[in-house]
């Protein structure tokens, strides 16, 4: 006799509760909890209906994990060189980003290369998809599509296969299992559903790929368990108000983390950027303050943004930190080391600052690039344009190493840069045509913008 008792979960971050409570105490979100009913076995769990286990070892020539190339370059770049047969991948992003065009271009360049590919949308009808497929010119690939919301019918599909597929379920926050009595896109739901669908796409050694939807904060809505039931997490970036996209790689148990792959969205779908760094500077304006160059690393890509900030003196009691594209914790950090150890007074300054492209930046490198633009336009000197700024900052002024120097000079140069600021003992090529300049301290930094601006 099953004993049912009911719980609370929150459907923000998955927190469970034992009553309902206004406001999630871990995510702080309100009205997220949600009535579900936890059935659990009264009696105790004596008896086992489990299996003999049959283990193998890593030495059997026929245990394989070949990976799938899609040729699209920045995609086999972020997911570490193709998917990896019985490989699940998750990808979140915006509405409206272009998730859905992307796996559409993925599957149809598979289904060439001869792959049994699947696309199954709980979002759209069947028409809704054909007219996108005929704008990106798939509408007569050997693609097999599906309008469905039950997991259970997906999953029953899937294992009747004898062959590899490549699945693509738009999106996970739709499906539903009947045996739940939960609505689509709760906790459960997405938990339940996932487990079921990996389950069966690993029987066959299928490629599963999820869409995610995303909240407001910019993660994948549901159970953070959701993201570590899957091999690979990606997220789909931009801004509306720009056309380029970024596909960057949060968790990838076959490749590198935090690659990206840069697109540009078109009429005809998203076309790819071999040579991202040449596509940020390309609107450059030269010799104007507040302008620097950063030599930043994504993932094993160096690319090449320009930082623009604009100080002016505030008239509000609370300035303003305005910021697009960088943390606006570590904006706050460095303004305090600039004014604490440079004697820089930004206190009473309103600072708006910009990465220009629509890129975000996570690396503490840049740190120096930022610190660079924000001395500029404080001091009304424009940093030469063949300068490129990276290193990190600490809180006491100094200025330390970053990782792969040399791949950041090297990418830098070769787009006609050749002054590297840089920390200290950080050159690690000898070229003639380079000048360095490397510094200890942030002090250092503003000596050299304030005294000799053209030598930076």
């Amino acid at each position: 006799m099953a004993k049912s008792n009911k719980q609370f979960i929150c459907q923000s971050c998955g927190s469970i509760y034992s009553k309902w409570t206004g406001k999630c105490e871990q995510c702080n979100e309100w009205n997220t909890l949600l009535e579900e009913n936890n059935d659990k076995p009264s009696g105790p769990l004596s008896k086992s209906f489990g299996q003999k286990i049959n283990f193998e070892y890593l030495n059997n020539e026929n245990i394989e994990y070949p990976k799938l190339q899609t040729n699209l370059n920045e995609v086999d770049r972020v997911t570490g060189g193709g998917f990896v047969s019985g490989s699940v991948t998750l990808i979140g992003g915006d509405p409206g980003i272009g998730k859905s065009t992307l796996l559409l271009q993925i599957v149809g360049n598979l289904s060439k290369l001869g792959e049994d590919c699947v696309y199954v949308s709980g979002e759209e009808s069947l028409s809704q998809i054909k007219m996108r497929a005929d704008r990106l010119g798939i509408k007569n690939s050997s693609i097999k599509f599906a309008s469905v919301t039950n997991a259970s019918d997906i999953a029953v599909t899937i294992s009747s296969s004898n062959k590899r597929q490549i699945i693509v379920v738009d999106s996970i926050q739709t499906m539903y299992l009947p045996q739940l009595d939960s609505a689509p896109g709760t906790v459960s739901q997405v938990r339940a559903t996932t487990h079921e669908l990996i389950i069966a796409a690993k029987k066959t050694n299928s490629v599963l790929i999820l869409i995610g939807h995303v909240t407001k904060d910019g993660t994948i809505a549901g159970p953070r368990v959701l993201e570590h039931m899957v091999d690979t997490v990606l997220y789909f970036e931009g801004d509306n108000n720009f056309q380029f996209r970024i596909l960057r790689s949060i968790k990838n148990r076959f490749g590198p983390t935090n690659e990206i792959g840069v697109f540009e969205m078109l009429a005809n779908g998203l076309k790819e950027i071999s040579n991202p760094s040449s596509l940020f500077l390309l609107d450059r304006q030269k010799n104007i303050p507040g302008n620097a160059i950063f030599a930043g690393l994504e993932g094993t890509r160096p690319i090449l943004v320009e930082i623009q900030a604009l100080v002016t003196p505030s008239t509000l009691a609370s300035p303003r930190r305005t910021i697009v594209g960088w943390d606006i914790s570590r904006l706050s950090m460095l303004c305090a080391v600039l004014e604490a150890r440079c004697k820089i007074h930004l206190s009473n300054m309103d600072i708006f600052l910009n990465i220009v492209g629509g890129i975000k930046i996570f690396e503490p490198a840049a740190d120096l690039a930022v610190a660079a633009a924000i001395i500029s336009s404080v001091k009304n000197i424009a940093v030469p344009e063949t300068s490129v700024f990276f290193g990190e900052i600490g809180l006491s002024g100094e200025v330390r190493k970053v990782t792969q120097p040399e791949l950041r000079i090297k990418e830098a140069f070769k787009l006609g840069f050749d002054t590297f600021t840089l920390p200290i003992k950080q050159k690690v090529i000898d070229n003639k045509n380079m000048s360095f300049n490397n510094i200890t301290l942030l002090q250092d930094l503003v000596e050299l913008i304030g005294k000799n601006s053209e030598a930076i």
